[in-house]
């Protein structure tokens, strides 16, 4: 067994050093793995990233290992906190939530991909490099985004008085207004939620460039008067009644999907499972999520979700992997439109937004240049630290839940949130 942190190489120099032709032999017959999750997405878009780095390297190999989420996170979980390299990878891609839990247990297993200066950070979406940063290094390179919006049954809206126009500018007090509206007129409630699931409250608070955490990784709940009126806006949402409560991914999907409610603020990766529905084309688009009102700085934009690539710095072939991520997912804008099209990737490479595949019209969205809109609100998203307690911050705010939908106090919600998240950070 080899002790996973006792090699580190320098890289910057030798990378600075490597000329196009001299790459290709310096890397010839290297084969670089990688891991990850769900084969019709990051794998798939990262197989077409090697497809293209092997027309001018040739002799380098990409061995994509595409495993089930949870359990490729259980392995590099084992295999980081046993201090061996036994069966690692040379990339390993990471959820954004989960980055900073892994960068500050195992700072040394991962490269620091901004002391080689392969990387180009000011071209990428600020709050994704922001949340691979630890110190002055950062670690990844930046993948999709969960940048968020809210798709809409056009039709039923409507019916309802309201035009696109009307949802440009809204809070989330207006959008309660609108849900009520729109059942009064057409009988659909306006969202479904699961009341388990934190997801909206974590676009609420990123839009408002808060989370729960402070910058240094503290608890930012008591005492916070930013999270209490994120945390008082979300209590009237769910105290509104313009939502069915759901339980479970299936159950949530279908209900918006089937036009049995009108509406789904959440991440831009929902738009393949929306567009599915083949016979709904032109009776849906899309809005900017509600602003948080009373918050200095609030925006219309947020996120929910998205991952990053990294490097472990066990790799004997650190060179030839942040070469290749340099390369293609750091540089090639034509790369980023093909992943749109085919696998409705949504990178952070801001670059790419200039390209005909963001640029062009949906039918199914009415017309609108629905990946333009995105593209446009991900340069919006303010940065925010997600911590290493994430999870446990969210199981806090689930077990207040009940209260808050019937009322109950949002102060004392706020100290039971703080006290049981501490209690988990011990």
């Amino acid at each position: 067994m080899k002790n996973a942190f006792s090699r580190r190489s320098v890289l910057g120099a030798a990378l600075a050093g490597i000329s196009f032709l001299g790459a290709t032999a310096a890397f010839a017959g290297t084969t670089v793995t990688v891991w990850c999750w769900d084969k019709e997405f990051n794998g798939a878009t990262m197989k077409e990233a090697g497809a293209r780095y092997a027309k001018a390297h040739p002799d380098v190999t990409l061995n994509v290992v595409d495993f089930a989420k949870p359990d490729m996170e259980q392995k590099l979980q084992a295999q980081l906190a046993s201090g061996t390299t036994d069966g690692l990878p040379d990339i390993v891609l990471i959820e954004d939530y989960g980055a900073q839990k892994y960068l500050q247990s195992f700072t040394k297993a991962f490269e620091p991909l901004s002391d080689t200066k392969a990387i180009d950070y000011k071209t990428f979406a600020n709050y994704k490099v922001a949340l691979a940063t630890v110190g002055d290094k950062t670690y990844s390179l930046p993948f999709d985004s969960g940048v968020s919006g809210m798709f809409y049954r056009s039709d039923y809206l409507a019916q309802a008085g309201y035009k696109s126009a009307d949802l440009q500018d809204i809070t989330w007090e207006k959008l309660i207004e609108v849900g009520k509206a729109v059942e009064a007129k057409t009988g659909h409630k306006l969202l479904d939620l699961d009341l388990s699931d934190q997801g909206l409250l974590r676009i609420m608070m990123q839009s408002a460039g808060i989370w729960y955490f402070s910058p240094d990784g503290k608890p930012a709940i008591a005492g916070n008067a930013k999270f209490k009126t994120v945390l008082s806006t979300y209590a009237k949402v769910l105290q509104s009644g313009i939502y069915k409560p759901v339980s479970g991914w299936a159950e949530y999907t279908g209900t918006f999907t089937s036009g049995e409610t009108a509406a789904a603020i959440t991440g831009v990766w929902m738009t393949a499972t929306i567009k599915a529905n083949k016979d709904q084309s032109g009776k849906w688009s899309i809005a900017p999520v509600p602003k948080v009102d009373g918050v200095e700085g609030a925006v219309h934009a947020s996120n929910l979700g998205g991952s990053s690539w990294y490097v472990l710095a066990s790799s004997k072939n650190k060179a030839a992997a942040i070469d290749f991520l340099a390369q293609e997912w750091g540089k090639d804008a034509d790369f980023y439109q093909k992943i749109l099209v085919n696998q409705g990737a949504l990178g952070s490479f801001l670059a790419a937004r200039d390209g005909e595949a963001y640029k062009a019209s949906d039918a199914f969205f009415g017309g609108e240049a629905t990946w333009q809109n995105f593209s446009t609100w991900l340069g919006k998203i303010p940065g925010v630290n997600y911590g290493t307690f994430t999870n446990e911050a969210d199981a806090a705010v689930s077990a207040q839940v009940p209260a808050l939908v019937k009322g109950g106090s949002v102060d004392d919600a706020i100290k039971a949130i703080d006290a049981q998240l501490k209690q988990q950070m011990q």
